[in-house]
């Protein structure tokens, strides 16, 4: 009996620091936010934060979207359980940065010069077809639900843990859901600055603060207990190959779709248009890379050494928080947990803002023409509506972490081809953009719910390879077959034209702009 009592106040202690590293470090985000609060005075100002914010805060942004805080439970946990393949994140990462060093000119200046506001804005600007956006925008949405879950499941697991099991799974998701609607209401009030502007602080918890914590756990592992990755079985060090029950082009299929993906969730892609020029977004590519590279690469080493041992090999995808527990009790428990809420923060606030904004700009505005207040009303809607779609979701059972946020990815992966090639190449039109990507999402989700993992018969290519290959086909043949009218021609040899050293005229810019918002066709396309 009086080993239980004790064991009770010792629990209750170790809650105490927990949650008061949780709220110490919530309080401190709120202060942030408040001390900055300034009233939007456009929805431009309210959805990209009136373009306004330098490198420093792009980098931080990016990476708070980029690597949600479930990412500690997902990446580590794929690497105690899967070994080495968890290395396919760090590699795809890169390859996105590189991307945005590509593509940051075309899109920014775009942006800029016609006042663009969302991704969809851009398919709209690019292919004259408000209905693409519409398209564009239901794909982004759809596509990023699972990814809301994924955050949303990684505080249930942030509390479960926090409480030392005390709290039983549902109950722990539906405490960080209303965490994060409490959050929620400096995002809807602030609009994409209040999310960029807290991603600096939460950003600098969550990948300064979390990569030195996991330096020191992987120097716990190594002179603590003795682990070595070389001494890991070789299944754990063997990446799929030849022979795998996965097919040999899986790892090439992941990699490349988290390379091509990343740029065309919403959430991240609103990132650019943030931005106050060009050089601010290739400087923050530069200033992120090693940052993510090393952080990422860190989680990886974590989950090899982690998984000798026997609690990690139970539930892998738990290992930060049971390996943070072991390592230095409820305090390293404490800051590790602020960590994964810092990320998740970064995310989920990204993610409903992006949907918000979407569903305002980008599909009722596209039926009705709406005022900044309406903007604002509609979006904030919208965020309340996806939030939680997405609690729900999340209290459900989902065996791995790493499946979801594969899932999500095989459809919007499906963007990539009128987006990258509708930067680049002159050619691509509306029909082809529409018509490509409605199949490619379809064959996507049908393949999808046959094979989850990867397709035997496509030599381990994913369900969204597949789709990717069949909407670039229809894409480019009806680039080829259906050429665009000679006026569409020169409307778009005009927006690629204002790229370059210098920007264009006001009077030549007008031009270009009047043409893709006021015809009414483009509208009903």
């Amino acid at each position: 009996m009086l080993s239980s009592g004790l064991q009770w106040i010792k629990d209750q202690a170790c809650m105490i620091i927990t949650f008061g590293l949780i709220a110490i470090f919530c309080v401190a985000v709120i202060v942030v936010l408040q001390r900055a609060h300034v009233s939007d005075k456009s929805f431009t100002d309210y959805a990209v934060a009136d373009r306004s914010f330098g490198p420093a805060y792009q980098m931080m942004s990016f990476l708070n979207t980029w690597w949600p805080g479930s990412i500690f439970l997902a990446l580590t946990g794929l690497a105690a359980s899967g070994g080495v393949i968890g290395f396919y994140m760090p590699i795809y990462s890169l390859l996105t940065v590189v991307l945005m060093y590509v593509m940051a000119e075309r899109v920014w200046l775009w942006g800029k010069l016609f006042d663009l506001k969302t991704q969809p804005d851009l398919f709209a600007l690019r292919y004259n077809s408000r209905a693409f956006a519409v398209i564009g925008a239901l794909v982004g949405i759809v596509s990023g639900i699972p990814w809301l879950v994924l955050g949303f499941k990684g505080l249930g697991d942030l509390f479960q843990s926090l409480s030392l099991g005390a709290m039983g799974a549902t109950s722990a998701v539906l405490i960080g859901v209303v965490l994060m609607v409490i959050r929620q209401f400096w995002t809807i009030r602030m609009g994409m600055r209040g999310v960029v502007i807290s991603d600096m602080l939460q950003g600098i918890v969550a990948y300064v603060g979390g990569t030195l914590i996991v330096f020191g756990l992987i120097a716990w592992l190594i002179w603590g207990h003795g682990f070595s990755v070389m001494a890991l079985h070789a299944p754990m060090l063997q990446a799929p190959g030849l022979g795998s029950k996965v097919g040999p082009l899986y790892l090439f299929a992941i990699i490349f779709s988290g390379a091509i993906g990343g740029w065309c969730w919403p959430s991240i892609f609103i990132r650019i248009y943030t931005a106050d020029s060009v050089r601010s977004v290739q400087r923050a590519g530069a200033l992120g890379a090693p940052i993510s590279f090393f952080y990422a690469m860190a989680l990886v080493v974590l989950g090899l050494l982690a998984s000798f041992l026997p609690e990690v090999a139970k539930a892998p995808d738990t290992m930060w928080f049971t390996v943070c527990r072991m390592a230095g009790g409820p305090l390293l428990l404490g800051l590790g947990g602020v960590a994964v809420l810092a990320g998740t923060m970064g995310s989920v606030d990204g993610g409903i803002q992006a949907t918000g904004a979407q569903v305002a700009n980008d599909i009722v505005g596209n039926y009705r023409p709406l005022n900044h207040k309406q903007s604002v009303v509609i979006a904030k809607i919208a965020m309340i509506a996806v939030t939680l779609i997405s609690a729900l979701l999340a209290t459900r059972t989902i065996p791995h972490l790493f499946t979801l946020a594969i899932l999500s990815y095989q459809g919007i992966i499906q963007l990539a081809v009128p987006q990258y090639l509708g930067i680049f190449w002159k050619r691509g039109n509306a029909v082809g953009a529409i018509a490509g990507t409605l199949a490619g999402f379809t064959i996507a989700i049908i393949l999808q719910n046959a094979y989850p993992t990867s397709i035997d018969w496509a030599w381990g290519l994913t369900s969204g390879i597949i789709a990717l290959i069949v909407n670039a086909a229809i894409y480019v043949g009806c680039a080829v077959l259906l050429p665009s009218s000679a006026s569409e021609r020169q409307r778009v040899d005009g927006l690629f034209a204002l790229t370059g050293s210098h920007l264009p005229s006001a009077g030549t810019v007008d031009a270009l702009a009047l043409q893709p918002r006021l015809s009414a066709s483009s509208r009903r396309a």
